[in-house]
């Protein structure tokens, strides 16, 4: 059985990505392993706001969801106030996941 990371770099204001939130529960509720990485862009709605609930409740769900934080520097978001559930994770975490035999898929 195969661990999934995803990485989110759309903006969601701009660009639906809701179906790939959907792949991310689904993977979950499949007993898969499943992290989301919001990267770029992806990490404007790490902040709360209407946006974050969703990823609040995917991380409720089993969601592993962190937010690259050079994307949160470089869009003057703190890490330290990030909605519930996401935490902020240096761009490493892609390696070390990928070294785990984790899938990827980018989005």
């Amino acid at each position: 059985m195969s661990d999934y990371l995803l990485i989110e770099s759309r903006d969601p204001f701009d660009s639906g990505c809701s179906h790939y939130h959907q792949l991310a529960e689904e993977l979950v509720k499949s007993g898969r392993k499943v992290t989301l990485l919001l990267v770029q862009n992806g990490v404007l709605p790490a902040r709360p706001c209407d946006a974050s609930r969703t990823l609040t409740d995917m991380s409720r769900q089993g969601v592993e969801i962190l937010a690259d934080d050079f994307s949160l520097q470089e869009r003057g978001i703190d890490p330290g106030s990030l909605a519930e559930g996401i935490m902020a994770a240096p761009l490493d975490v892609v390696i070390e996941q990928m070294v785990q035999g984790r899938k990827v898929l980018w989005h």
